[in-house]
């Protein structure tokens, strides 16, 4: 896994064997991060990162200096490599890192938050109620963005707020508005 844009560019990062995740290939992260760039201004924004894993997704968000990300999955063996990442890469200021359940953090946070993405395991059949927590709460700031990383074969467009999905591979990612 690489780094693709920003302050880290190119920088590489290998989970150790048998790490308990799936990280986003850099194919798929390199076109969800030009959807992006082509949507939004990626500057000052507060970015939650659910079901960090690897931190793939926060480390280039981090990287890009896109503004205050939080990363949040429940394995130990993941947040304790995303810290040490953060930690021998000097960015603890633009990250922090939550070790917790999904559901806990959203139910229990008083944040809001301009951007989400979430990559929940392909298997789980969580994905619909992921969408419902964060759609049908007050996680997601006004004119915020969601984006839920799943299989192919998973559609989504009967959620409430969904926008477009785009598919690379075997990813997609599809994007959801807050809407009021």
């Amino acid at each position: 896994m690489r780094i693709i844009s920003g302050i880290l560019q190119k920088q590489r990062f290998n989970p150790p064997k048998g790490f308990p995740s799936r990280p986003t290939t850099d194919f798929a992260k390199e076109g969800l991060f030009n959807i992006l760039d082509n949507e939004i201004t990626l500057q000052d924004l507060k970015i939650l990162d659910l079901c960090a894993g690897t931190g793939n997704i926060s480390f280039e968000f981090a990287s890009r200096e896109a503004g205050m990300v939080t990363s949040v999955d429940k394995n130990f063996r993941c947040t304790k490599f995303i810290k040490d990442f953060i930690k021998e890469h000097g960015i603890e200021k633009s990250m922090n890192v939550v070790k917790a359940d999904v559901f806990k953090f959203i139910k229990n946070s008083n944040q809001s938050y301009d951007l989400i993405f979430a990559d929940p395991p392909f298997e789980d059949k969580l994905h619909v109620d992921l969408i419902k927590a964060v759609m049908e709460g007050e996680l997601l700031a006004k004119d915020g963005m969601f984006i839920l990383e799943h299989s192919k074969h998973n559609k989504f467009e009967d959620q409430k707020g969904f926008k477009h999905s785009r598919r690379y591979g075997h990813v997609m990612f599809s994007f959801f508005e807050h809407s009021e």
